[in-house]
């Protein structure tokens, strides 16, 4: 049976359900010691540069048809590519708990109904729901929800805009940290975006939209996150929701905005668990991940989550520099052999790059001078050590 295409529309408003999320107003908010105009910046900086990657992630699983982590074996080989997989799995998995438990406090702070389990539980059968219609047949349930979603979206901006701007709130960050924080968001859906572009009719038009209708909507929630502390003095989201006085309109900002991201999160671990093994079946495996994120969510103190990012970044952004460069550059495909020792070598080079850079505080953040380095090494590595490997090979 010949598998559904999906249309440059499903596929942008999938992207753009995915940045409507209270995380992304949540990392919006630490903005707010750079005041309005420079932390505006940063945010269109950020995203700039990570949904231009975001773009050539995806664009590599729309051209082959292959799932995010199927392409991971171009650059890394079939066994090698497992450990990158495995991480997925661990990371969407947090995420998922993640985005459950800030959901369910939002909405508990809207409307008490019991405590914030109750929520967590409401939000995960929700999510399971969506995950059951499949990713390919949610055009028309996604287009309801994507209205509903930009419409709710725009009251709560003339709210919080409709107030006059104060200074910037005390705390302390620079520039380029803020820049990094603006570029781990789209940076965390490097391993995931090819799973959806791989089924495009149009691969170019499809990933395009994805990553523009991303880079729309997160740069949007990240500007209402400045703005509420900016423009109403708070520093929380539900209390904002609340001292807003939305009522049945918050909550329905925070269900929906919960759901249409958090079950890409879980059907994308489905995905990424079915390249670990052939045997599992990517929707029974998301909707695992979905109940394993709503016991996480409940049982488990989940507050903070910038270490989580900057950890995501410090594994996957050295991992997209390779792939990106053996595709577009080298165009080299190593899905053949059983492990590339040379790209991982480079890869863990990366990720202690990272981590130092962490320390540095550069104008245009982490991610940027890591990729940059990591994929030089990678050209360098291919020309100067497999390169004389092959001579030696030929001769």
């Amino acid at each position: 049976m010949e598998e559904k295409k999906t249309s440059a529309c499903s596929n942008g408003l999938i992207w753009f359900g995915a940045a409507i999320s209270i995380a992304e107003i949540m990392t919006g908010m630490l903005f707010a010691p750079l005041g309005f105009q420079r932390g505006f910046a940063a945010i269109l900086l950020g995203h700039a540069v990570g949904c231009a990657l975001l773009f050539l992630a995806g664009l590599i699983g729309g051209k082959t048809g292959k799932s995010s982590m199927e392409t991971v074996k171009m650059s890394f080989g079939t066994t090698g590519s497992l450990l990158f997989s495995a991480l997925n799995v661990l990371q969407l998995v947090g995420w998922t708990a993640v985005m459950i438990c800030s959901g369910a406090s939002a909405a508990g702070s809207v409307m008490w109904i019991g405590g914030d389990w109750v929520w967590s539980v409401i939000i995960g059968g929700l999510i399971i729901v969506w995950l059951l219609i499949g990713v390919r047949n949610l055009g028309r349930v996604n287009l309801v929800a994507m209205s509903a979603l930009l419409i709710l979206t725009v009251i709560l901006s003339i709210l919080i805009f409709g107030h006059h701007e104060t200074s910037a709130s005390g705390g302390t960050l620079s520039f380029g940290a803020a820049v990094e924080l603006s570029v781990t968001l789209p940076l965390s859906w490097l391993p995931l975006i090819s799973d959806y572009t791989r089924t495009a009719k149009k691969p170019v038009s499809a990933t395009l939209a994805s990553a523009g209708a991303y880079f729309f909507a997160s740069s949007w929630m990240f500007v209402i996150g400045l703005g509420t502390v900016l423009f109403t003095g708070e520093s929380d989201v539900a209390a904002m929701l609340q001292k807003a006085g939305l009522g049945i309109i918050a909550l329905l900002i925070v269900i929906f905005a919960t759901v249409t991201t958090t079950f890409l999160d879980a059907y994308s671990a489905g995905v990424s668990a079915e390249s670990i093994c052939g045997r599992l079946k990517e929707t029974p495996v998301a909707v695992g991940v979905c109940v394993l994120g709503v016991a996480l969510a409940i049982f488990t103190p989940i507050t903070q989550f910038e270490t989580f990012l900057y950890l995501i970044g410090s594994v996957f952004a050295p991992m997209a520099a390779i792939l990106i460069v053996d595709y577009f550059i080298l165009k080299t495909d190593s899905s053949g052999k059983r492990v590339n020792a040379l790209s991982l070598g480079i890869w863990l080079v990366g990720v202690l790059l990272y981590r130092r850079f962490l320390s540095l505080d550069t104008p245009i953040g982490e991610t940027v001078p890591v990729m940059i380095i990591t994929a030089l090494l990678r050209v360098i590595g291919a020309k100067y050590l497999e390169g004389k490997k092959h001579a030696k090979g030929t001769a």
